[in-house]
């Protein structure tokens, strides 16, 4: 996309420039001091969706820019709504602190979130996977991979054009990638509604992405996940990840395995039967009437995308609808046992996201606590399943892992209930866990009391009747009367004389 300049260019304008080349189909919010800025076009769309004030900037005789911008801190309320509108968001800080540098902050792009690659939960929708989705159109069929960066899930396929479009129907992803040059074979098989970014060729050469799944994975080939003869969804699940190292997403510890889809595990219904039945959105004005709405009583998010997902690909094998259906007939013969299961079910909270965000060093205090309160309710929920006579049940419970050791960790090293949902602000990490910090939080909860025993101290070692003071040229400083001055230790450093 070429860019019209339409001012002489400053240094900051012409780093802002150098960063939007790189990413010239996305809104860049432009970190300036304490404001997210956007300029020219990016502006102009911005202060539409966000309803913010469109101003220009002045750039010497005669020449403007229009700028709009929030206060960073707004961040958390303003990029959920350009990622709703179908934008892609590049978000540009700065990676040195003004104070330590002469001339220009050196800025550089640290995450770029788009509308199928998204892991802030003011984002994403608590009871609905968000998954990206890659097509490859290869010489003996078409493969596709859809992933859920939230929560680790990745899935690849290959077969007919007419079965992807299938698969695309049911899992809904919000954005597609598919290989430049293929525009019309994709809007064709697949039709025009969906969200799309086109990469080049080189992006999908199956080689390079059948390596880059091993190392994904620490595994030395794919046999394990039943994809090793899925050679375009191989090209299709490396572009993938691909992709996220192109967005700045490199944090991906979380997304250690792959499934297959078989064509033949599944009962397939095109998008026209999807849409008429009103699987998962009404035809009508009334929300929440779709068919998984209605029968939707699950207590966890992590239950209600599972539930989405069982509607979206419904299984064919007798075996497993049927154990299905006897664990349902348990709690429904034993009402008691399904509500004590469901007390604990419901005080667990989001643990795939929670450990995608940790993988992705992006987790809050509040949801480390989160986790630990998880733990404990999974604990009793284990020993429910175990105290029944139930062999599914109790096979049920031998999948569930305490992880005892991170659950007392964080029971030990965070405060219960964290004064701040943000590292950077203080009040999280307990007391006892670092003598250091002990003592700084010591010194700023309990200041006052803190200089007074200074004061105390000095006083009695020197002998001289002093007084702590503060001014904003040398902050706290100790006042000496010039009839002591003789006593003042030659350790201590004069700063000024006063008459």
């Amino acid at each position: 996309m070429a860019i019209e300049k339409k001012y002489v260019e400053t240094p900051l304008m012409k780093q802002y420039y150098a960063v939007k080349a790189v990413h010239p189909d996305a809104i860049l919010l432009f970190r300036v001091g304490d404001f997210y800025e956007t300029f020219g076009d990016d502006a102009i769309k911005a202060s539409g969706i966000l309803g913010i004030t469109l101003t220009r900037r002045a750039n010497g005789a005669a020449t403007f820019v229009e700028l709009a911008g929030f206060p960073y801190h707004a961040i958390d309320t303003y990029l959920p709504k350009l990622v709703r509108a179908g934008e892609r968001v590049a978000i540009c800080e700065q990676l040195e602190d003004p104070k330590q540098v002469k001339g220009l902050v050196k800025r550089g792009v640290i995450e770029l979130v788009t509308p199928g690659v998204v892991l802030g939960d003011n984002i994403l929708a608590n009871k609905e996977n968000t998954y990206l989705a890659a097509v490859y159109f290869g010489r003996k069929n078409t493969g596709v991979a859809f992933l859920d960066i939230s929560t680790g899930e990745f899935y690849a396929a290959e077969g007919s054009d007419a079965y992807i479009d299938k698969l695309i129907s049911n899992l809904a992803p919000k954005e597609i990638i598919y290989q430049r040059g293929y525009e019309d074979r994709f809007s064709d098989a697949f039709g025009s509604r969906h969200y799309t970014y086109r990469l080049d060729e080189w992006a999908f050469s199956e080689s390079v992405n059948r390596d880059k799944l091993c190392k994904q994975f620490g595994t030395q080939s794919l046999k394990g996940f039943g994809i090793e003869q899925f050679s375009s969804g191989i090209s299709a699940a490396g572009a993938i990840l691909y992709y996220l190292e192109f967005t700045e997403h490199k944090n991906t510890a979380h997304i250690s395995s792959i499934s297959r889809i078989d064509q033949e595990d599944y009962v397939w219904v095109d998008k026209f039967t999807i849409r008429n039945l009103e699987l998962f959105s009404s035809n009508g004005s009334r929300e929440k009437c779709a068919f998984a709405d209605v029968v939707d009583r699950t207590l966890t998010p992590m239950g209600g995308r599972l539930l989405k997902r069982w509607i979206a690909l419904p299984i064919k094998e007798i075996d497993r609808i049927n154990e299905r259906l006897d664990v349902v007939q348990r709690f429904y013969d034993e009402p008691d046992l399904a509500e004590s299961v469901a007390e604990q079910i419901s005080q667990v909270g989001d643990l795939e996201r929670i450990a995608s965000r940790i993988a992705a060093a992006r987790v809050t205090p509040r949801e480390i606590v989160q986790l630990k309160n998880s733990l404990s309710a999974i604990e009793l929920l284990k020993a429910l399943l175990e105290s029944t006579d139930d062999e599914r049940l109790h096979a049920l419970a031998e999948q569930i892992d305490l992880l005892a050791e991170v659950r007392e960790r964080i029971a030990r090293e965070v405060y219960p209930d964290p004064q701040n949902n943000q590292i950077q602000r203080g009040g999280i990490i307990a007391d006892g866990v670092d003598a250091e910090l002990d003592d700084l939080r010591r010194i700023a909860l309990h200041g006052k009391d803190f200089l007074n025993r200074i004061q105390q101290r000095e006083s009695e070692a020197t002998g001289i009747p002093l007084k702590i003071s503060y001014n904003n040229v040398f902050g706290y400083y100790i006042e000496v009367r010039n009839t002591h001055k003789d006593k003042v230790p030659e350790s201590w450093i004069r700063k000024q004389t006063l008459a």
